[in-house]
């Protein structure tokens, strides 16, 4: 019985049982996976190699797939000022990373980075401090009586 790619398994099953707020979390930490990757594209001389490219633009296209996810995902109507706020982050990071592709600057791929990773970690405190809230107090302690 062939069971495939078990990491793939994994990766789909944690996929469909994540709560919204953790799918917005696995969200971001893809985009940073693929902006870091982007980065190390670079050379020591802060360079990007002919030979690099290709590479560099995927990672740079993945990002951008992954943060219009983030934007279709907001709902304008519930979310607010923070929803439009982060709408126009969002605008704003996908018109940087469509410069950083063409101009291949590592300067500014930095900035988006940190930025994403800033954001990241809220999304992961907020995602965490909603999941603890919706466990009732009894089952947060533990259990030791057996």
């Amino acid at each position: 019985m062939a069971f495939g790619n078990p990491y793939a398994a994994y990766q789909t099953t944690a996929v469909k049982t994540a709560s919204q707020g953790k799918l917005v979390v696995m969200l971001y930490q893809g985009a940073e996976r693929e902006l870091s990757a982007a980065q190390n594209c670079f050379g020591a001389d802060d360079k990007l190699p002919a030979s690099a490219i290709e590479k560099f633009g995927k990672h740079i296209m993945k990002a951008q797939e992954i943060i219009n996810e983030l934007q279709v995902s907001l709902d304008m109507d519930k979310g607010g000022q923070i929803a439009q706020n982060l709408m126009s982050l969002y605008v704003y990071f996908n018109k940087e990373l469509m410069n950083i592709s063409i101009n291949q600057d590592k300067g500014k791929l930095r900035l988006i980075l940190d930025m994403i990773k800033q954001l990241g970690s809220a999304w992961e405190a907020a995602a965490s401090n909603t999941q603890a809230d919706a466990i009732p107090q009894a089952q947060r302690t533990l259990n030791i009586t057996g």
